[in-house]
């Protein structure tokens, strides 16, 4: 079956309410007569034989690369670098697909006697993954053989003795990684390209790197500059970040494996969220209205537990492998052949439901900070071209964005919330006033080292990751959002989607023009 296009629903007075995901739960919004609604594209048939996929990537590499198998040999150190459990969201059911191709490489490094090996999860500065977190990523067989003898392990971004200094860009960018990359004959890093800004240089120049280097291109500057950071031609996080990949890929050889998934999200019982509203049979409609029914009288520790543990059905829809920026071409093709949906024009006001989980936020609570991050650094930028919404334009987001934070990993985000964002919002204000002080904090570089907390100065970087949507917008507003966490993030709370378009009328004028963005699934507007 060849996938349908990607869909621009004009709403009439007929049209049925609008899902809007709405944190753990679900909200329905009738919007005006006149408003779109931009739902994402059906889902790429998948490859059927997924190890044989991997197996002709491997042996048959892109760019200025010799093939897998060449590049091994006995005596060498090999390393085996792996995304990390931000991606993808939500978790994919088991096997994982890094897990199926890190078991080809390694049975590739057997066959050529090597022995010195050892497997990294490329965190940058996220928190540390869990036993069973690695685990469900890696597969059974590659974890028991690597896990209790210490050779599987988390990249530990403060480790003084882990990290080499290659130098600097011609710009001024320090290039800084990890230790044992750069002593390894061969580093294979395996990624899920989830949206267009993973994957490439990105991949060893931020995930096996530190704040020193880091610090270079997630800034306020940057942000403001990147006017889409999803549209890599745009974007001057990508153009830092490959300035820095390109040094580091003259030091270190680098094998690149990268990954696109589709976009078939919701196992059952829930893959009546896949669903467009008005698709939808009398079944569909009663387990969406029965399961909306349950989330709202659930205990909010019952409902997360049972989002959280929804494992993805996703389909492997391309495999590439050599030299970086050869297999990035190919890898972000094919992100946009799933993702991208044309639509006519911007609109003044824009619409979005934000999702119980992010990158930041699995097996975990999304905090308010992270709920900002997701609308606006998030869901703002998925867009080729120019932004869905105009310049002075609105944007609408449902969540609860209740005062709530995960007490292990996120303990800088609650000091973040209580003490810089009681002080100033501006996220230039607050680069400048505070970033250092959480960056070298000994407590915070403790927890993020040793226990299972984000590096001190994450949640600085997430609310850089807005600065380009707070400079471009009048105004956000959330729907349901508790008053008191949503005013200290700057932002005005309505508590209905009438108010809120009431509200949005203050800047945009009485009659807007309203779009509503259907994600998840995951799409990305091609603005024209």
């Amino acid at each position: 079956m060849s996938p349908r296009p990607g869909l621009v629903l004009d709403v009439e007075a007929t049209t049925p309410p609008i899902l809007f995901h709405h944190g753990d739960g679900v909200r329905f919004e009738k919007l005006p007569p006149g408003s779109r609604v931009v739902y994402p594209n059906e889902p790429l048939d998948p490859i059927e034989d997924v190890d044989g996929a991997i197996e002709h990537a491997l042996l048959n590499p892109l760019g200025d690369q010799q093939p897998l198998d060449a590049l091994m040999f006995a005596g060498m150190k090999l390393t085996i670098a792996f995304d990390d459990i931000s991606l993808p969201l939500p978790q994919m059911q088991a096997p994982d697909i890094r897990g199926r191709i890190i078991e080809k490489v390694l049975d590739l490094a057997a066959a050529a006697g090597v022995d010195d090996v050892h497997l990294i999860a490329a965190l940058a500065l996220h928190r540390r993954m869990t036993d069973r977190e690695l685990r469900h990523a890696v597969g059974d067989r590659v974890y028991d053989a690597f896990a209790p003898s210490g050779q599987l392990y988390n990249f530990d971004a403060e480790d003084p003795d882990g990290l080499t200094h290659l130098g600097e860009t011609k710009h001024g960018e320090e290039v800084i990684i990890s230790t044992r990359a750069v002593e390894s004959d061969l580093l294979v890093y395996v990624n899920i390209n989830l949206v267009s800004m993973d994957g490439g240089h990105k991949s060893v120049a931020t995930g096996l790197s530190g704040y020193q280097a880091i610090r270079h291109h997630h800034n306020v500057h940057t942000m403001h500059r990147s006017t889409s950071f999803m549209d890599q031609d745009n974007s001057e996080l990508h153009t830092r970040n490959w300035r820095q990949g390109r040094l580091l890929a003259d030091s270190v050889n680098i094998f690149q494996v990268e990954t696109t998934l589709n976009t078939d999200t919701f196992p059952k019982p829930f893959d009546f969220l896949q669903k467009r509203e008005w698709e939808m049979n009398a079944k569909d409609r009663a387990m969406l209205l029965g399961t909306k029914v349950g989330l709202d009288r659930m205990h909010t520790r019952v409902k997360r537990n049972i989002m959280q543990g929804i494992r993805a059905p996703y389909g492997l829809t391309s495999i590439q492998a050599g030299e970086v920026e050869a297999v990035h071409t190919v890898t972000t093709a094919n992100v946009y052949q799933q993702q991208l949906v044309r639509v006519e024009g911007q609109t003044d006001v824009m619409t979005m439901g934000i999702p119980f989980v992010g990158p930041y936020n699995v097996n975990s609570i999304m905090n308010p900070i992270l709920v900002a991050c997701m609308g606006l650094g998030y869901y703002f930028n998925l867009y080729r071209g120019k932004p869905l919404v105009r310049e002075g334009g609105v944007v609408i987001m449902t969540h609860p964005t209740k005062l709530e934070f995960h007490p292990v990993h996120h303990p800088s985000y609650i000091d973040f919330f209580e003490e810089v964002l009681a002080d100033t919002t501006d996220p230039l204000e607050i680069e400048k006033k505070y970033e250092k002080r959480y960056a070298e904090d000994e407590w915070y570089r403790h927890l993020y080292r040793t226990s299972y907390a984000y590096h001190g100065v994450h949640p600085f970087y997430m609310w850089y990751w807005c600065a380009h949507a707070l400079q471009h917008l009048s105004q956000v507003i959330v729907v349901g959002g508790d008053v008191k966490a949503v005013r200290r993030l700057g932002f005005r709370p309505a508590s209905t989607m009438n108010d809120a378009l009431e509200m949005a009328s203050d800047t945009v004028g009485s009659r807007p023009t309203v779009t509503h963005f259907h994600n998840p699934p995951m799409l990305m507007a091609d603005v024209v």
